[in-house]
């Protein structure tokens, strides 16, 4: 056995990633960063593409979106419900707040916590959950999300053109007036 074998004996076996993955997505702040890459309000995410993208083969334990305001698409919801068993949970005003609070209620329960925001008031909650032994990912779009979010998580995953698409424009009928 030569000296390189005996340092790394299993270099060629498969390495198997059983990390579990809390995804919390600030729903304004990323429409707001995407939106303002495309001028396009009807652009929106694709998780489909998205989700097994930031996932990297490591298992989803959690999947919550929050989101200010009541008006919550129904679509999205069911989506996410139905394809990663995620929720969507409205937010009295910014999801600052109730993001940060879930993130360390389910800190415990996962290896990694994947922010979906490019905020800088996540910078706390990001140097908390790493103190308590969590990787901290963060994924956004880079033109809007603060340089110090960067710096200190672990990993930053970009959110490209690749991971949006934008609805096609509604047809708008237009009635006579008799």
């Amino acid at each position: 056995m030569t000296e390189e074998n005996e340092i790394a004996p299993n270099l060629n076996s498969n390495v198997v990633i059983s990390q579990s993955v809390a995804i919390l997505i600030d729903g304004n702040n990323i429409e707001r960063s995407i939106h303002n890459e495309t001028n396009d309000p009807s652009t929106m995410l694709n998780f489909d593409s998205l989700i097994p993208r930031l996932l990297m083969n490591r298992g989803l334990n959690r999947l919550m979106y929050f989101r200010e305001g009541k008006h919550i698409s129904s679509k999205l919801q069911e989506r996410l419900h139905n394809y990663y068993h995620g929720s969507v949970r409205p937010c009295h005003k910014s999801a600052d707040i109730p993001l940060s609070i879930f993130a360390v209620q389910v800190a415990y329960k996962v290896d990694t916590i994947i922010i979906m925001s490019g905020d800088s008031d996540y910078v706390e909650l990001v140097n908390h959950l790493k103190s308590q032994g969590v990787r901290v990912e963060i994924a956004a779009v880079a033109n809007t999300t603060s340089k110090i979010m960067i710096e200190d998580a672990d990993y930053f995953h970009e959110i490209t053109k690749d991971d949006w698409f934008s609805l096609p424009n509604k047809k708008t009928s237009k009635r006579r007036k008799n």
